[in-house]
């Protein structure tokens, strides 16, 4: 796969006041090596499938997908000038609750959106139109750092800094996710009126209820790069969880968020909605987003034809990274069991860093509901075992652990950051994370283990973001700026604002 974005300053540091430069970010990414090969490429999947429309997106600051569409009668001038949007649109061109814009006022310039050609893939829905993922720079008239990488720009950080983990350690991450969701029915009029199925975990029953939704998900994927290896019913109404092959950490990411699409299509499709709300319900599961994680030397990129005799994309769409040497399986001459010296600091990174790690993969006010609705499987407590699900990393099969600290509404890209600044600093420091804990949390608690506690709100987790330099650095120049507004301002209208509980409890409290 080529690269388009090579290694950049994104400490938010100003390199020049000129407004002219010979050579930007921007420049280099649109002249990169192989990169005016694989733009002809994309045109030829043009014409070949009949595409007469792009859709050009990238991610925003909570993971939703912005961008603009284009006919493809455009392509190569696009590809080579790219789009314009606000810089705002980064954080969903949100107001705050006292008005102001976040990030970014109406005075602010517009980005350049530049096409990884690499990612371009067709709708399988729609077969008229194309998408393709880009990376956003600063616009080329701004008189400081003209055509310099976007730092608002999550996708873009979490290339830029997994490049500069992979020059560093000689190591790349590979990841995947298990992106849980629910399927809820809509009454007549489209409101919400529960789950689809009964909260039956592994239920075959239920499963098959949900067969239309859930092949009909699997299929689409299939034409977009998912190798879709497996599925179950979980816990909670409506609730699947559809799996598919690990890879790359901005691969994966960018899997994710097309497998959120590919949902929201179906339940178009179906008349239902698919929820990846973290808990709408109490009393059951929540939707969780494992990340299982492995760090790897080697290893090359191999295109899975999944059936398909065309590819409906480029081949990097439809590539995965495979063999290599994995860092996190045990080193037998130490430890037939526990992993590696690698994985053992990896873990201890992120033991040490794992309150501000929850603001990023518990994101939302309504993400604690999960940690407080005790009883079901939910992390909150920062140690480590193996098969232990009580806490908030686990050793689920030699040579990876399952980060569980993270839930359905992550932004898998300031979350592949976040982990591997962690990682780094686990890594670069020899952080030992401690035995593995065999016993359930409560149970090792009750004997007097003494274990430090997740954040319970988010208000207490961006406090512990705020007070992390390691993970702060994670979002550099603009992008801590832009979340910690965004975030804090969703825990100030939180606390702002009256609910039913409220009005149960107090509307009657004295005569």
């Amino acid at each position: 796969m080529a690269e388009t974005t090579p290694p950049q300053n994104h400490t938010g540091t100003k390199r020049s006041t000129s407004r002219v430069q010979t050579s930007t970010d921007l420049e280099r990414c649109v002249n990169a090596p192989g990169r005016a090969e694989l733009v002809k490429q994309v045109r030829e999947k043009i014409n070949e499938m009949g595409i007469t429309y792009i859709y050009f997106q990238f991610i925003s600051v909570t993971g939703r997908i912005v961008g603009k569409g284009i006919p493809a009668d455009h392509w190569e001038r696009i590809a080579e000038r790219g789009f314009q949007l606000v810089y705002g649109s980064t954080a969903n061109l949100f107001i705050d609750r006292h008005g102001d814009y976040i990030g970014y006022g109406p005075e602010a310039s517009e980005l350049v959106g530049i096409a990884d050609p690499e990612t371009f893939a067709q709708l399988p829905w729609d077969k008229r139109i194309g998408r393709v993922y880009c990376t956003c720079y600063r616009n080329r008239e701004e008189r400081v750092d003209p055509g310099a990488h976007l730092t608002s720009d999550c996708r873009g950080n979490l290339k830029i800094i997994h490049e500069e983990f992979e020059q560093k350690h000689n190591m790349h991450l590979r990841a995947g996710t298990e992106p849980e969701m629910m399927w809820l029915k809509l009454d007549e009029d489209r409101q919400l009126k529960g789950g689809v199925t009964k909260p039956n975990c592994y239920h075959i029953d239920q499963f098959e209820e949900l067969r239309p939704a859930f092949m009909q998900a699997i299929e689409y994927g299939q034409q977009m790069g998912l190798d879709m290896i497996q599925g179950d019913h979980e816990d909670a109404p409506g609730q699947l969880e559809l799996n598919w092959m690990f890879d790359d950490v901005v691969r994966n990411s960018d899997r994710l968020t097309t497998y959120r699409q590919i949902c929201a299509q179906v339940a178009r499709e179906k008349g239902l909605h698919a929820c990846f709300m973290s808990k709408p319900f109490m009393n059951v599961s929540a939707s969780g987003c494992h990340h299982n994680l492995s760090l790897w030397s080697g290893g090359e990129d191999k295109v899975n034809k999944l059936h398909l005799e065309t590819l409906p994309g480029l081949d990097g769409v439809f590539s995965y990274r495979e063999g290599g040497t994995n860092h996190f399986l045990p080193d037998p001459e130490i430890d037939a069991v526990k992993p590696g010296p690698v994985g053992l600091q990896s873990i201890g990174g992120v033991i040490e860093h794992l309150g501000a790690l929850t603001s990023i993969g518990s994101s939302t006010v309504n993400s604690y509901r999960r940690l407080w609705d005790t009883g079901f499987w939910a992390p909150v407590f920062a140690d480590w075992g193996f098969q232990n699900r009580t806490c908030a990393l686990r050793v689920s099969a030699p040579g990876r652990f399952e980060y569980r600290s993270v839930d359905s509404m992550v932004n898998p890209y300031l979350m592949g950051s976040a982990l591997l600044k962690a990682f780094d600093d686990g890594i670069s420091r020899n952080l030992d994370p401690g035995e593995p804990e065999e016993r359930n949390i409560y149970q090792a608690m009750e004997a007097g283990k003494l274990v430090k506690k997740l954040p319970m709100t988010l208000g207490d987790a961006l406090e512990a973001l705020a007070k992390d330099e390691v993970i702060r650095s994670s979002m550099p120049g603009e992008m801590y700026k832009v979340y910690s507004h965004y975030k804090g301002d969703e825990w100030e209208r939180f606390n702002h604002s009256v609910s039913d509980w409220d009005l149960e409890n107090y509307l009657d409290c004295l005569p």
